[in-house]
C-alpha cells in the first residue's frame, strides 16, 4: 500500500478519453457523477476529448493528446487509448487512474490509488482468457510518462502491432517495462461474465452486482443503456418472447445455445448508480 505517498501528492487524478460520436457527453457526465460519489476528495477529473459540447463544467476538458499515426483498421481492438502513453499528458503529472466512459462505479475508488507501489502499472483482471495472464484497460493506473516505450513501438508499426496483439490491452500487458500488476480480481467485474445470470437463469433472474466489485465494465457491444432496457445489444429484443422468436434466424439457428444465453432481464440497479 502507498496511502502516505498518495496523501503527499494530495490529489487523486481520474482520466477518461472521448473521441468521435460513439459516446455522448452524457457518458462523461455520468462518469463524473459516479466518481464524485465514490472517492475521497480532493480529486481531479480530466476528460481528453475532441468535443466539449454539453460536458458538465466540473469536468476538466483537455485536447486529445497528439499522436500522428494512422489508426489500425480491420481489427477487433480499439487503439486510440495509445494517445495516453506519451511523455506528456495534458498538464497532468504523477499517478492517474484511467476509466472507460461506459463503466459503472458501485463502491469506493480509493483503494485503486492505494494498491501496490506508486510506480506500478496496474491493470484490472481480464477474465476472457483465464489461461492467459491478461490485463484489462477499462480501468488501469499508471504514472504519466512511463508508457512512452509502448507508444514508440505502436507508432513504428500501428497496423502490425494491432495484427499481432489484436487487442490494445494484450499489447499493454505484454510490453510494459518491468511488467504489469493486476488489481484484485473482484474489484473490476466484467458485466457479461460476472453480472448476467447463466442460462437458463437469465430468463428468470436479473443480472447481479458481483460480491466485492467496485466497478462494472462493459466491453464489447453491450452498453449500460442496453442493459438498463434488458437488451443484450442495440439490436436485441428487450423481452423473452421476442428473443426466443429470433432463434430461427439463420445466424442464430446455427448456434442456438449462444442465442439463448444472450438474453438479460432489465437491470434496475444500473439506474441507481449510473447517473449524474
Amino acid at each position: 500500500m502507498f496511502k502516505k505517498a498518495q496523501d503527499d501528492n494530495n490529489i487523486k487524478q481520474i482520466i477518461c478519453i472521448k473521441w468521435g460520436t460513439k459516446y455522448g457527453a452524457d457518458y462523461a457526465n455520468k462518469l463524473y457523477g459516479m466518481v464524485s460519489r465514490n472517492i475521497t476528495p480532493p480529486f481531479r477529473f480530466v476528460c481528453f476529448t475532441d468535443d466539449t459540447t454539453d460536458v458538465r463544467p466540473e469536468i476538466e476538458c483537455q485536447e486529445l493528446p497528439p499522436l500522428d499515426v494512422t489508426m489500425p483498421t480491420n481489427t477487433l481492438g480499439k487503439w486510440p487509448k495509445s494517445r495516453l502513453w506519451g511523455e506528456k499528458l495534458g498538464d497532468l503529472t504523477g499517478i492517474v487512474l484511467f476509466l472507460d466512459l461506459d463503466v459503472i462505479i458501485v463502491d469506493s475508488l480509493d483503494p485503486f490509488f492505494e494498491y501496490g507501489k506508486p510506480d506500478d502499472v496496474v491493470l484490472s483482471y481480464n477474465p476472457s482468457n483465464p489461461l492467459e495472464r491478461l490485463g484489462q484497460t477499462s480501468c488501469f493506473r499508471f504514472q504519466v510518462g512511463t508508457l512512452v516505450s509502448l507508444q514508440e513501438k505502436f507508432k513504428a508499426d500501428p497496423q502490425g502491432v494491432a495484427d499481432k496483439y489484436r487487442f490494445e490491452q494484450r499489447f499493454v500487458t505484454r510490453n510494459v517495462p518491468g511488467g504489469v500488476k493486476i488489481f484484485p480480481k473482484s474489484w473490476v467485474a466484467h458485466f457479461r461474465r460476472k453480472s448476467r445470470q447463466p442460462f437458463p437463469l437469465n430468463y428468470f433472474k436479473k443480472p447481479k452486482i458481483p460480491k466485492g466489485s467496485r466497478i462494472i465494465i462493459f466491453p464489447g457491444d453491450l452498453y449500460p443503456s442496453h442493459a438498463l432496457e434488458g437488451k443484450y445489444n442495440k439490436n436485441a429484443a428487450n423481452n423473452a418472447k421476442d428473443h426466443l422468436k429470433r432463434i430461427i434466424e439463420p445466424k442464430n439457428i446455427k448456434r442456438p445455445i449462444r442465442h439463448l444465453r444472450h438474453f438479460i432481464l432489465p437491470v434496475d440497479w444500473i439506474e441507481e448508480y449510473w447517473k449524474e
